[in-house]
């Protein structure tokens, strides 16, 4: 679903599409995989509902899992959604773990809090 692009990001592609929700959301089975692979460091419990963190376009945002997401699909507000406010495919950029930390602490964010980041 996403490849290393960067020493900050990976690069995959989603459909993106505009809700009137708070947060960006995709698909919870999906969610967890991308955390265990990419955010865990595999020792002790750790958590796979922490929020991922994606950039569309200039914007990062937290993205939350969700039962009724479909897959490969990325729902978001539609103050971060494309300015046609279509739903179409496109490249989304996901933080790798060290990236994304930094980004949550700024949004107020404490890994391993469960509320919502944004």
């Amino acid at each position: 679903m996403f490849e290393r692009f960067s020493s900050s990001y990976y690069l995959g592609e989603m459909f993106v599409e505009p809700h009137d929700g708070d947060h960006a959301l995709m698909a919870r089975p999906e969610h967890e995989q991308v955390n265990r692979q990419l955010y865990t460091s595999g020792e002790g419990v750790e958590p796979l509902d922490t929020p991922l963190v994606m950039k569309l376009d200039r914007t990062h945002f937290p993205v939350l899992g969700d039962d009724g997401i479909p897959a490969g699909t990325l729902v978001v507000p539609r103050t971060v959604a494309p300015a046609d406010g279509l739903p179409t495919s496109r490249e989304v950029f996901l933080a790798r773990a060290e990236r994304a930390s930094e980004l949550l602490r700024y949004a107020g964010y404490r890994v391993g809090d469960s509320r919502d980041a944004a």
